[in-house]
Protein backbone atom coordinates (compact mmCIF):
# COMPACT_ATOMS: atom_id res chain seq x y z
CA UNK A 1 0.00 0.00 0.00
CA UNK A 2 1.23 3.32 -0.93
CA UNK A 3 0.80 6.53 0.53
CA UNK A 4 -0.57 9.66 -1.28
CA UNK A 5 0.03 13.30 0.23
CA UNK A 6 -2.75 15.50 -0.64
CA UNK A 7 -4.28 18.89 0.08
CA UNK A 8 -7.29 20.69 -1.38
CA UNK A 9 -7.77 23.73 -3.74
CA UNK A 10 -10.91 25.62 -5.21
CA UNK A 11 -11.44 28.37 -7.48
CA UNK A 12 -10.98 30.29 -4.53
CA UNK A 13 -7.33 29.28 -4.14
CA UNK A 14 -4.95 31.63 -5.25
CA UNK A 15 -1.80 31.21 -7.67
CA UNK A 16 0.73 32.04 -4.74
CA UNK A 17 -1.19 29.62 -3.01
CA UNK A 18 -1.06 26.82 -5.45
CA UNK A 19 2.75 27.62 -6.09
CA UNK A 20 3.24 27.16 -1.83
CA UNK A 21 1.25 24.40 -1.72
CA UNK A 22 3.08 22.42 -4.71
CA UNK A 23 5.75 23.16 -2.51
CA UNK A 24 4.74 22.32 0.73
CA UNK A 25 3.71 19.05 -0.80
CA UNK A 26 6.56 18.04 -2.30
CA UNK A 27 8.88 18.61 0.68
CA UNK A 28 6.43 16.39 2.58
CA UNK A 29 6.69 13.68 0.14
CA UNK A 30 10.39 13.64 0.32
CA UNK A 31 10.84 14.01 3.92
CA UNK A 32 8.31 11.16 4.77
CA UNK A 33 9.28 8.70 1.72
CA UNK A 34 12.88 9.03 2.46
CA UNK A 35 14.00 10.52 -0.84
CA UNK A 36 17.66 10.82 -2.00
CA UNK A 37 17.14 13.85 -5.04
CA UNK A 38 19.75 13.46 -7.79
CA UNK A 39 21.25 16.40 -8.55
CA UNK A 40 19.71 16.94 -11.75
CA UNK A 41 15.85 15.80 -11.40
CA UNK A 42 14.20 17.25 -14.68
CA UNK A 43 10.41 17.90 -14.57
CA UNK A 44 8.05 15.89 -17.22
CA UNK A 45 5.21 18.05 -17.98
CA UNK A 46 2.61 18.83 -20.92
CA UNK A 47 3.03 22.05 -22.99
CA UNK A 48 -1.05 21.64 -23.94
CA UNK A 49 -1.89 22.15 -27.66
CA UNK A 50 -2.17 25.36 -29.41
CA UNK A 51 -6.40 26.27 -29.14
CA UNK A 52 -6.60 24.40 -25.73
CA UNK A 53 -7.06 26.77 -22.70
CA UNK A 54 -7.28 23.93 -19.69
CA UNK A 55 -4.24 22.45 -19.50
CA UNK A 56 -2.01 22.85 -16.66
CA UNK A 57 0.25 26.66 -16.29
CA UNK A 58 3.62 26.78 -15.98
CA UNK A 59 3.11 29.11 -13.29
CA UNK A 60 1.36 26.67 -10.90
CA UNK A 61 4.87 24.79 -10.95
CA UNK A 62 6.88 27.88 -9.89
CA UNK A 63 6.70 26.52 -6.12
CA UNK A 64 8.34 23.07 -7.12
CA UNK A 65 11.00 24.60 -9.24
CA UNK A 66 11.63 26.92 -6.44
CA UNK A 67 12.14 24.30 -3.78
CA UNK A 68 14.84 22.28 -6.81
CA UNK A 69 16.91 25.61 -7.17
CA UNK A 70 16.91 26.09 -3.35
CA UNK A 71 18.30 22.42 -3.16
CA UNK A 72 21.09 23.72 -5.74
CA UNK A 73 19.08 21.35 -8.32
CA UNK A 74 19.32 21.58 -11.72
CA UNK A 75 16.17 21.03 -13.74
CA UNK A 76 14.17 21.37 -17.38
CA UNK A 77 11.18 21.34 -18.50
CA UNK A 78 11.05 17.73 -20.79
CA UNK A 79 8.44 16.31 -23.17
CA UNK A 80 8.24 14.56 -26.29
CA UNK A 81 6.92 15.19 -30.03
CA UNK A 82 3.55 13.78 -30.94
CA UNK A 83 2.31 11.02 -33.01
CA UNK A 84 -0.05 13.34 -34.93
CA UNK A 85 0.20 16.52 -37.05
CA UNK A 86 -0.08 20.17 -35.21
CA UNK A 87 2.35 22.50 -33.76
CA UNK A 88 4.21 19.77 -31.37
CA UNK A 89 5.08 17.27 -34.04
CA UNK A 90 8.44 18.29 -34.08
CA UNK A 91 10.73 19.65 -31.97
CA UNK A 92 10.82 23.27 -33.63
CA UNK A 93 7.12 24.04 -33.65
CA UNK A 94 7.26 21.88 -29.88
CA UNK A 95 9.42 24.77 -28.63
CA UNK A 96 7.28 27.58 -30.21
CA UNK A 97 4.51 26.23 -28.21
CA UNK A 98 6.44 26.01 -24.85
CA UNK A 99 7.46 29.22 -25.41
CA UNK A 100 4.00 30.74 -26.60
CA UNK A 101 2.13 28.89 -23.50
CA UNK A 102 5.33 30.07 -20.79
CA UNK A 103 7.55 27.79 -20.28
CA UNK A 104 10.73 29.73 -20.11
CA UNK A 105 11.72 29.28 -16.43
CA UNK A 106 13.59 26.80 -16.92
CA UNK A 107 15.72 24.94 -20.17
CA UNK A 108 12.98 22.65 -22.40
CA UNK A 109 14.31 19.46 -23.70
CA UNK A 110 12.41 17.47 -26.64
CA UNK A 111 13.60 14.17 -25.34
CA UNK A 112 12.76 12.51 -28.96
CA UNK A 113 14.87 14.41 -31.01
CA UNK A 114 13.69 16.81 -33.96
CA UNK A 115 11.30 14.97 -35.06
CA UNK A 116 10.09 12.04 -32.86
CA UNK A 117 13.42 9.85 -34.25
CA UNK A 118 15.67 9.20 -31.77
CA UNK A 119 14.68 6.48 -28.83
CA UNK A 120 16.52 3.64 -26.64
CA UNK A 121 15.27 0.41 -26.51
CA UNK A 122 13.99 -0.28 -23.10
CA UNK A 123 13.40 -4.15 -22.39
CA UNK A 124 10.28 -5.28 -20.16
CA UNK A 125 9.68 -8.83 -21.53
CA UNK A 126 5.29 -8.37 -20.40
CA UNK A 127 2.37 -9.00 -22.77
CA UNK A 128 2.56 -7.00 -25.63
CA UNK A 129 6.16 -5.86 -25.68
CA UNK A 130 9.35 -7.24 -25.04
CA UNK A 131 10.83 -3.87 -25.49
CA UNK A 132 9.23 0.01 -25.69
CA UNK A 133 10.47 3.11 -27.56
CA UNK A 134 11.34 5.84 -24.90
CA UNK A 135 12.59 9.24 -25.68
CA UNK A 136 16.71 9.24 -25.60
CA UNK A 137 17.12 11.95 -23.45
CA UNK A 138 15.32 10.14 -20.75
CA UNK A 139 17.88 7.86 -20.31
CA UNK A 140 20.44 10.18 -19.21
CA UNK A 141 18.56 10.55 -16.04
CA UNK A 142 17.40 8.44 -12.92
CA UNK A 143 15.12 10.58 -11.07
CA UNK A 144 12.14 12.83 -12.88
CA UNK A 145 9.32 14.56 -11.19
CA UNK A 146 6.31 13.33 -13.32
CA UNK A 147 3.78 16.00 -13.41
CA UNK A 148 0.22 15.27 -14.91
CA UNK A 149 -2.98 16.64 -15.16
CA UNK A 150 -5.87 14.48 -14.35
CA UNK A 151 -8.71 14.34 -16.34
CA UNK A 152 -10.53 12.26 -19.31
CA UNK A 153 -9.38 10.50 -21.82
CA UNK A 154 -11.07 9.42 -24.96
CA UNK A 155 -8.98 6.37 -25.16
CA UNK A 156 -7.49 5.43 -22.11
CA UNK A 157 -10.41 6.59 -20.29
CA UNK A 158 -8.65 8.97 -17.85
CA UNK A 159 -5.27 10.58 -17.84
CA UNK A 160 -2.77 11.15 -15.24
CA UNK A 161 0.13 10.22 -13.65
CA UNK A 162 0.16 6.90 -16.01
CA UNK A 163 -0.21 7.78 -19.06
CA UNK A 164 2.29 10.79 -18.56
CA UNK A 165 4.66 7.99 -17.99
CA UNK A 166 3.14 6.16 -21.47
CA UNK A 167 2.76 8.43 -24.08
CA UNK A 168 4.88 11.05 -22.38
CA UNK A 169 7.80 9.31 -22.19
CA UNK A 170 7.35 7.71 -25.46
CA UNK A 171 9.08 8.63 -29.07
CA UNK A 172 6.63 8.50 -31.92
CA UNK A 173 7.29 4.58 -32.38
CA UNK A 174 6.35 3.72 -29.18
CA UNK A 175 2.91 6.02 -29.44
CA UNK A 176 2.85 4.25 -32.86
CA UNK A 177 3.09 0.61 -31.27
CA UNK A 178 0.18 1.78 -28.44
CA UNK A 179 -2.46 3.22 -30.83
CA UNK A 180 -2.26 0.82 -33.61
CA UNK A 181 0.77 -1.64 -33.14
CA UNK A 182 0.55 -1.71 -37.58
CA UNK A 183 3.50 -0.23 -39.73
CA UNK A 184 4.02 2.44 -41.82
CA UNK A 185 3.96 2.32 -45.59
CA UNK A 186 4.86 4.77 -48.45
CA UNK A 187 2.19 6.39 -50.59
CA UNK A 188 4.05 6.82 -53.89
CA UNK A 189 2.14 9.39 -55.38
CA UNK A 190 3.68 12.05 -52.60
CA UNK A 191 7.20 10.51 -52.32
CA UNK A 192 9.80 13.02 -53.64
CA UNK A 193 12.81 10.12 -53.27
CA UNK A 194 14.78 12.57 -51.01
CA UNK A 195 16.28 9.30 -49.39
CA UNK A 196 15.79 10.81 -45.64
CA UNK A 197 13.45 7.46 -44.61
CA UNK A 198 15.89 5.46 -46.14
CA UNK A 199 19.02 6.81 -43.90
CA UNK A 200 16.95 7.00 -40.93
CA UNK A 201 16.11 3.24 -41.25
CA UNK A 202 18.18 1.04 -38.79
CA UNK A 203 16.66 -2.18 -40.42
CA UNK A 204 17.55 -1.69 -43.54
CA UNK A 205 13.82 -2.37 -44.43
CA UNK A 206 13.53 0.79 -46.90
CA UNK A 207 13.48 0.64 -50.94
CA UNK A 208 13.58 3.90 -52.76
CA UNK A 209 13.41 3.50 -56.34
CA UNK A 210 10.29 3.98 -58.71
CA UNK A 211 7.80 2.79 -56.46
CA UNK A 212 9.49 2.95 -53.29
CA UNK A 213 8.28 0.61 -50.42
CA UNK A 214 8.67 -0.98 -46.64
CA UNK A 215 9.61 -4.09 -46.04
CA UNK A 216 6.99 -5.12 -43.35
CA UNK A 217 9.25 -8.55 -42.61
CA UNK A 218 12.42 -6.45 -41.44
CA UNK A 219 10.52 -3.30 -40.05
CA UNK A 220 9.93 -2.82 -36.43
CA UNK A 221 7.39 0.15 -36.17
CA UNK A 222 10.22 2.11 -34.86
CA UNK A 223 8.52 5.21 -36.50
CA UNK A 224 11.59 7.11 -37.91
CA UNK A 225 11.09 6.98 -41.39
CA UNK A 226 7.28 8.84 -40.45
CA UNK A 227 9.03 11.09 -38.22
CA UNK A 228 11.43 12.65 -40.91
CA UNK A 229 9.57 12.20 -44.16
CA UNK A 230 9.19 16.06 -45.46
CA UNK A 231 6.62 15.28 -47.75
CA UNK A 232 4.41 12.87 -45.62
CA UNK A 233 4.36 10.05 -48.49
CA UNK A 234 5.25 7.56 -44.89
CA UNK A 235 1.72 7.05 -43.72
CA UNK A 236 -0.18 5.31 -41.52
CA UNK A 237 -3.46 6.31 -42.62
CA UNK A 238 -4.58 3.27 -44.00
CA UNK A 239 -8.15 2.31 -43.64
CA UNK A 240 -6.84 -0.54 -41.28
CA UNK A 241 -5.21 1.98 -39.23
CA UNK A 242 -7.41 5.08 -38.81
CA UNK A 243 -9.73 2.00 -38.01
CA UNK A 244 -7.01 0.70 -35.37
CA UNK A 245 -6.41 4.36 -34.39
CA UNK A 246 -10.19 5.11 -33.82
CA UNK A 247 -10.80 2.12 -31.38
CA UNK A 248 -7.02 2.25 -29.72
CA UNK A 249 -7.05 -1.39 -30.14
CA UNK A 250 -8.39 -3.87 -28.11
CA UNK A 251 -5.72 -4.00 -25.47
CA UNK A 252 -4.57 0.31 -25.78
CA UNK A 253 -4.72 0.64 -22.01
CA UNK A 254 -2.77 -2.64 -21.07
CA UNK A 255 -0.08 -1.16 -23.76
CA UNK A 256 -0.39 2.26 -22.11
CA UNK A 257 0.25 0.47 -18.96
CA UNK A 258 3.54 -1.99 -20.16
CA UNK A 259 4.95 1.80 -21.24
CA UNK A 260 4.55 3.59 -18.44
CA UNK A 261 6.36 0.49 -16.63
CA UNK A 262 8.96 0.54 -19.09
CA UNK A 263 9.09 4.41 -18.24
CA UNK A 264 10.02 4.61 -14.63
CA UNK A 265 12.11 1.23 -14.72
CA UNK A 266 15.18 1.78 -12.79
CA UNK A 267 13.83 5.53 -11.61
CA UNK A 268 13.42 7.40 -8.78
CA UNK A 269 10.46 9.43 -9.56
CA UNK A 270 8.25 11.77 -7.57
CA UNK A 271 4.52 11.63 -9.15
CA UNK A 272 2.67 14.95 -8.81
CA UNK A 273 -1.26 15.69 -10.35
CA UNK A 274 -3.25 18.66 -10.39
CA UNK A 275 -6.48 17.17 -10.44
CA UNK A 276 -7.62 20.80 -11.26
CA UNK A 277 -9.70 22.31 -14.70
CA UNK A 278 -11.18 18.89 -14.71
CA UNK A 279 -12.00 17.89 -18.78
CA UNK A 280 -13.40 14.83 -20.34
CA UNK A 281 -10.47 15.51 -23.11
CA UNK A 282 -7.09 15.78 -23.11
CA UNK A 283 -4.55 18.21 -23.58
CA UNK A 284 -3.69 16.94 -26.56
CA UNK A 285 -7.20 18.46 -28.08
CA UNK A 286 -6.37 22.23 -29.23
CA UNK A 287 -9.64 23.96 -28.72
CA UNK A 288 -11.83 24.88 -25.52
CA UNK A 289 -12.99 22.37 -23.38
CA UNK A 290 -15.46 22.39 -20.73
CA UNK A 291 -14.91 21.88 -17.15
CA UNK A 292 -16.41 19.29 -16.36
CA UNK A 293 -16.59 19.96 -12.20
CA UNK A 294 -15.09 22.26 -9.25
CA UNK A 295 -11.06 21.62 -8.53
CA UNK A 296 -10.38 18.97 -6.16
CA UNK A 297 -6.77 18.86 -4.95
CA UNK A 298 -3.03 18.42 -5.98
CA UNK A 299 -1.75 15.04 -4.86
CA UNK A 300 1.95 13.60 -4.33
CA UNK A 301 3.23 10.14 -4.28
CA UNK A 302 6.00 7.94 -5.08
CA UNK A 303 3.45 5.42 -6.51
CA UNK A 304 1.87 6.19 -10.17
CA UNK A 305 -0.74 3.78 -9.56
CA UNK A 306 -1.56 5.17 -6.17
CA UNK A 307 -1.92 8.43 -6.97
CA UNK A 308 -3.29 7.98 -10.30
CA UNK A 309 -6.34 5.77 -8.47
CA UNK A 310 -6.84 8.20 -5.49
CA UNK A 311 -7.32 11.01 -8.12
CA UNK A 312 -9.95 8.67 -9.73
CA UNK A 313 -11.58 8.23 -6.83
CA UNK A 314 -12.00 11.42 -5.72
CA UNK A 315 -13.34 12.52 -9.36
CA UNK A 316 -16.03 9.57 -9.29
CA UNK A 317 -16.97 10.64 -5.21
CA UNK A 318 -17.43 14.25 -6.98
CA UNK A 319 -20.15 12.94 -9.51
CA UNK A 320 -17.95 11.74 -12.77
CA UNK A 321 -16.82 8.53 -13.07
CA UNK A 322 -14.25 8.18 -15.66
CA UNK A 323 -13.62 4.86 -17.98
CA UNK A 324 -10.44 2.93 -17.67
CA UNK A 325 -10.67 1.01 -13.84
CA UNK A 326 -9.48 -1.97 -15.73
CA UNK A 327 -6.19 -0.08 -16.22
CA UNK A 328 -5.35 -0.36 -12.25
CA UNK A 329 -5.92 -4.09 -12.46
CA UNK A 330 -3.09 -4.69 -15.30
CA UNK A 331 -0.60 -2.04 -13.90
CA UNK A 332 -0.69 -4.12 -10.13
CA UNK A 333 -0.44 -7.05 -12.31
CA UNK A 334 2.94 -6.51 -14.02
CA UNK A 335 4.31 -4.98 -10.65
CA UNK A 336 3.73 -0.82 -11.64
CA UNK A 337 2.48 -0.06 -8.37
CA UNK A 338 -0.63 -0.73 -5.67
CA UNK A 339 -3.98 0.76 -6.46
CA UNK A 340 -4.24 0.25 -2.44
CA UNK A 341 -2.96 3.72 -1.37
CA UNK A 342 -3.44 5.52 2.33
CA UNK A 343 -4.51 9.09 1.51
CA UNK A 344 -2.35 12.11 4.06
CA UNK A 345 -4.53 14.95 3.74
CA UNK A 346 -2.43 18.21 4.23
Amino acid sequence: MANVYFKKVDSSTSLDEIRSISKELLDIVIKKENINLEKEIPLKVHFGEPGNITFIKPENYDGIIDYLEEKGIKTSFIETNVLYGGQRFKKELHLKTARRHGFTRVPVIIADGDHGELYDDIEINKKHFQKCKLGKEFSNYSQLIVIAHFKGHMLAGFGGAIKQLAMGHASKGGKLAMHMGIKPKINNRKCIKCGLCLKSCAEDAITIGEKSFIDHEKCVGCGACLAVCPSKAVTIMTLKGVSRFISGGSDFREKVVEYAYAAQKGKNNIYINYTMNITSGCDCIGKKMKILMDDIGIYVSTDPVAIDKACYDAVKEAGKKFRGSNTFNYAEEIGLGSAEYTLKDI
